[in-house]
């Protein structure tokens, strides 16, 4: 599932490309086509991405005018060439020029502004928004006797993280993904959200996730660069029985309700 980084810069796209174009709306696939009548020949409004969600807002008349974008599992976004019809195509929105094609999200929906405010407030703080509070969110972590590596992928806490910030900010600051939440220091959070914002910022900025300090990037330790769907060079996620690039140790794997988790029984003891 595509991490909040990834939603992000899909919002800054969209504002991109389109900027406050008319835009046609259609659905190719048929599954959309009522709701995109609605939206067809309005100018974009803005964009907005709150964790893993994108919200895209029209000015139009009608009072459902914000289209609500879960990309789940195996959904994308691809701007493409206004005729490419490839695929099942969800949402295709188009400006004559180029074209932004939908498909396979979790969901799609039109939903109108009270339905949009209501959908954020159940998430959490999102690392990558300038306005977000990680306070109360610190406060909920330090009652709780669930792991830390369980509570940052909980969205109603940590917006926008997924597997690999959890298993990276974890290692880069040394924090076993065991710990209970009452026993992470004050100063452990803010290091663990100061993390968070940083490379996920950067996640925005570089289009993948790179988290190894300069002295351990592929040129720096003179190993080859790392292969993997994925991208990005990483301590250890999916690095299961490779030596951490820190101390040698081989890279541990578990599961952890439902989703494969990474760490280094040394460095993260």
């Amino acid at each position: 599932m595509p991490e909040g980084h990834v939603i992000h810069r899909l919002a800054q796209d969209l504002q991109r490309n389109f900027g406050a174009d008319v835009l046609r709306a259609s659905s190719p696939q048929g599954r959309f086509s009522t709701e995109a009548a609605l939206i067809d020949e309005t100018p974009l409004s803005r964009v907005e991405a709150f964790g893993k969600h994108l919200f895209v807002e029209f000015e139009s008349p009608h009072p459902e005018n914000i289209v609500y974008i879960h990309l789940g599992l195996i959904g994308t976004l691809h701007f493409e060439p206004p005729a490419e019809t490839r695929g099942q195509i969800r949402l295709h929105l188009s400006n004559g020029e180029i074209a932004a094609n939908l498909r396979g999200p979790q969901w799609c929906r039109l939903i109108t502004d009270a339905e949009r405010n209501a959908a954020i407030a159940k998430l959490g703080a999102d690392p990558i928004r300038d306005d977000a509070d990680p306070t109360p969110i610190r406060l909920k972590v330090q009652r709780s006797q669930r792991s830390i590596g369980s509570l940052l992928m909980d969205q109603k806490l940590f917006a926008g993280v997924g597997n690999i910030y959890r298993a990276e900010t974890l290692f880069r600051l040394g924090i076993s993904p065991f710990t209970p939440g009452s026993r992470i220091s004050t100063s452990d959070f803010d290091a663990i959200w100061s993390d968070l914002v940083f490379l996920m910022k950067e996640g925005v900025v570089a289009g993948r996730i790179d988290t190894v300090r300069p002295e351990h990037t592929p040129e720096a330790m003179g190993r080859p660069p790392r292969k993997d769907d994925h991208g990005g060079e990483v301590y250890t996620y999916r690095r299961t029985g490779q030596p951490c690039l820190v101390c040698g140790t081989p890279i541990s794997e578990q599961v952890m309700e439902g989703r494969n988790l990474f760490w280094c029984p040394s460095c993260q003891a």
